[in-house]
């Protein structure tokens, strides 16, 4: 068998698993913070991180696309029949839902005028009953990506697990080239 790079490079291992951790931190801030914590500079200042890290994570996303139609490391199609194209389907749609997920929290801290760090703000623009559907959206688009990424993490696991291929280990962090698993 000739040899074959087998994982990702480490900038996109790196900003994949960099932006699994922003998803899963701003989703649980956005979706628990009003619930836990009564209204006072803490809460205030927790949303004020959610937008920061908000905008640290449009960025992560917009590197990582970059990254990966430019320098990143192409691999091979384990399986080119219709797995492959669920598994394309599944990271379009991860990667239309981290656009528009973060539009919205953009469109929303403008529309909001939020407070980012210290002195920072973001000015208020736009008609301020946009705050009330920018945020459902926002919130349902969340919604649905963590339902797309739970997908797309079981997906993994089965590569792992049930199906002992390689498909995991080619996004671990640490891991340099690694010689494809022989199926029986």
């Amino acid at each position: 068998m000739p040899s074959r790079e087998t994982s990702y490079d480490g900038t996109t291992i790196t900003l994949h698993w960099l932006t699994a951790g922003l998803v899963l931190v701003l989703w649980l801030v956005g979706t628990f913070l009003e619930d836990l914590l009564p209204k006072g500079p803490l809460r205030s200042g927790i949303w004020s991180a959610h937008f920061v890290l908000g905008f640290v994570f449009t960025g992560v996303i917009v590197a990582l696309l970059t990254w990966r139609h430019t320098k990143g490391r192409p691999l091979p199609v384990e399986d080119p029949g219709p797995l492959h194209i669920l598994a394309k389907a599944t990271h379009a749609a991860l990667y239309l839902l981290l656009f528009v997920i973060a539009g919205l929290g953009i469109a929303n801290g403008f529309v909001r005028g939020v407070t980012l760090i210290g002195p920072l703000e973001l000015p208020q623009l736009g008609d301020p009953e946009w705050r009330r559907p920018l945020t459902h959206w926002h919130g349902i688009a969340a919604n649905i990506l963590m339902t797309v990424a739970l997908f797309h993490a079981c997906a993994a696991l089965v590569h792992h697990y049930l199906w002992h291929d390689a498909a995991l280990r080619r996004i671990l962090p640490g891991r340099a080239s690694v010689a494809p698993i022989e199926r029986p």
